[in-house]
């Protein structure tokens, strides 16, 4: 599983021109599932998104996690973000998990995320097209694979 982190003022999806759920301060996290990823990969990265210290302390120093801050996440699957690009123009998705797979773990890491920070994690609509818009506050955009971890 591949995500990116951004650190938000405010992040909002809509579908269809409207409002479908919208988060301030804090992370907005988009994530890519790809096929042989697991539970453990959703967790981990669950753990990681909640306890990663990206915002500031009273010094400037980024010291603490979206917990410490009481931020929220909003979550948003993507699979583009599981894209080859080593070969042509045209990206190719083959390893991008299938639809089954794919929700299954994507709920896995926003559920997990939301048991972490003690609140419920808004989400986008897995496979609609969507229109996400953010402030990033930094800008801090992080990228984190759970294939990287050891």
């Amino acid at each position: 599983m591949r995500i990116v982190i951004q650190r938000v003022l405010d992040a909002s999806v809509e579908i269809n021109g409207e409002l479908h759920s919208s988060i301030g301060k804090g992370l907005l996290v988009l994530v890519g599932v790809e096929n042989g990823d697991t539970d453990d990969d959703a967790r981990w990265l669950a753990d990681k998104t909640a306890s990663l210290r990206i915002f500031p302390d009273e010094n400037g120093v980024m010291n603490r996690s979206v917990i410490d801050c009481g931020g929220d996440v909003l979550s948003v699957s993507q699979f583009t973000l599981t894209a080859s690009t080593r070969k042509g123009n045209r990206p190719s998705y083959i390893r991008a998990a299938g639809h089954e797979l794919a929700t299954t773990l994507y709920q896995a890491y926003t559920d997990y995320v939301a048991a972490r920070i003690g609140k419920p994690v808004p989400q986008g609509v897995f496979g609609a097209d969507m229109q996400v818009r953010l402030i990033n506050d930094g800008p801090v955009t992080i990228i984190i694979d759970s294939r990287l971890k050891e």
